[in-house]
């Protein structure tokens, strides 16, 4: 990443006809029916139905296991998605690989995700420190460097992994960059804006983001000009309607994270910008 715009293979979306088209990011995989909170979501099944449908881009969240085991799930505990209980950072990758999401998956390592599809992109939020270290590792023995987008909320949770990898991956903002950089937006002061993503190659944002009372418009034409003036691509999550991808893409966004992967498919190729 330079000053100057985005390099990382990462984001090359570039279309046979030489155009840009919109990265098209499956949340979690492809987990319907049923969708994220009660389908099969960080499942293999899950990303091997985002694959199976074109899909070049996943995203991903990731823990660390009791001994060092970086697994693909988003809760900090075993509770919610799968038969089992107790949170991963306190059990061992013996007893977390038992578990069964939907009660029919496996909690997949991040390594088995990272080396079934050596092809594929992946977004990965790094949601505890409890995964530093082993993100990190599972990335290094997989050699991911160039097909990898490092985030998290915690700036410092990034900065930390990034740290332990012996080459540059991908990187989005974390959450006090992008207020930085909204503030920098909506002032319209460009030097601001730029400066809070100085250390990032993306903002992945909400569309909207409630604030207690408050109900917060993130992505709008000003924040997306805002971030291409400082050589910054745009991620969305995660819009699930037709007529909020259709918004985004009107918009210019560069790329889109859903739980509809079937939807934005259709949408992203009608447009000619289908990047799979």
């Amino acid at each position: 990443m330079t000053d100057d715009g985005v390099t990382h293979p990462y984001f090359d979306t570039t279309l046979p006809d030489g155009r840009r088209g919109v990265a098209a990011l499956a949340h979690r995989g492809f987990a319907r029916p049923g969708g994220v909170d009660s389908g099969l979501e960080n499942s293999m099944a899950a990303f091997a139905a985002a694959v199976e449908l074109g899909y070049r881009y996943v995203e991903t969240d990731a823990h660390g296991t009791s001994d060092g085991v970086a697994v693909a799930l988003h809760d900090e505990s075993l509770d919610r998605t799968t038969d089992a209980r107790g949170k991963v950072s306190e059990l061992p990758w013996s007893v977390v690989r038992t578990a069964r999401i939907g009660g029919v998956e496996p909690v997949p390592s991040l390594e088995d995700v990272l080396a079934t599809w050596p092809a594929v992109f992946v977004n990965i939020d790094v949601k505890a420190a409890s995964g530093i270290d082993p993100i990190a590792q599972a990335i290094e023995r997989t050699a991911a460097h160039d097909r990898v987008c490092v985030t998290s909320f915690s700036t410092a949770r990034r900065r930390a992994t990034l740290a332990r990898l012996s080459r540059p991956v991908a990187t989005s903002a974390g959450t006090s960059e992008v207020v930085g950089f909204l503030a920098g937006a909506r002032l319209r002061v460009p030097a601001l804006a730029a400066r809070a993503l100085r250390r990032v190659d993306a903002l992945q944002v909400p569309e909207a983001q409630k604030a207690g009372p408050l109900h917060l418009t993130v992505v709008d034409a000003t924040t997306v000009a805002a971030a291409h003036a400082a050589g910054r691509q745009v991620h969305v999550w995660t819009p699930n309607a037709r007529t909020e991808m259709e918004r985004l893409v009107d918009l210019g966004v560069d790329g889109i994270v859903t739980d509809r992967a079937d939807l934005l498919k259709e949408v992203l190729v009608e447009r000619g910008l289908w990047a799979g």
